[in-house]
């Protein structure tokens, strides 16, 4: 059987912010294209599951409407909510979540943020592939993908690609501490 993969799939200013401190995402905006999906809808169609941080939750949550992905395994990672709503799970901790998801059979596994999920997976290496857009405009501040603190890991390219608004797409996989 072959592991399943933790692929993180996300976006993020040329200066390394996923949104402004007060959580806004408008700057993503940039690069909204009528018909234009950057390769999502083919990604979602390849995991069973994902793993948001409570504020990215929050988020997705405030656009309205129903929580998205009824037909996949959502765990949101939060400190201060537990059990269920919905089809969504609440964990504690990501570590343990990922290792025992990890072990099960399925598709791969969805990691949308934020920057503390990504910080705890990474100083556990367990992030097996990144897939990181890269929007043409700086925020100046607010809250990075990759905080400090964590190990060197040497990543392998995998694939670039560049798109008319200016979005250039980076994939590399991980393969192991320095």
């Amino acid at each position: 059987m072959e592991s399943r993969k933790v692929i993180l799939f996300i976006a993020m200013s040329l200066d390394g912010y996923i949104a402004t401190e007060n959580d806004d995402l408008s700057f993503l905006d940039v690069v909204a294209v009528q018909g234009e999906d950057y390769g999502y809808a083919h990604f979602v169609n390849h995991i069973d599951t994902i793993i948001w941080g409570r504020k990215t939750f929050d988020k997705v949550v405030s656009f309205g409407g129903d929580i998205p992905y009824a037909d996949k395994k959502v765990f949101v990672i939060s400190r201060t909510r537990s059990g269920k709503k919905g089809h969504v799970q609440f964990v504690e901790n990501v570590v343990p979540l990922i290792e025992q998801l990890k072990s099960e059979e399925g598709l791969d596994i969805y990691c949308d943020g934020g920057g503390e999920i990504v910080s705890e997976l990474l100083k556990h290496q367990l992030i097996d592939e990144m897939i990181i857009s890269v929007i043409p405009h700086l925020l100046g501040k607010g809250k990075k993908l990759f905080m400090n603190n964590r190990p060197p890991q040497k990543l392998e390219f995998v694939n670039a690609k560049s798109y008319k608004s200016g979005l250039v797409q980076l994939r590399y996989r991980n393969i192991g501490s320095e």
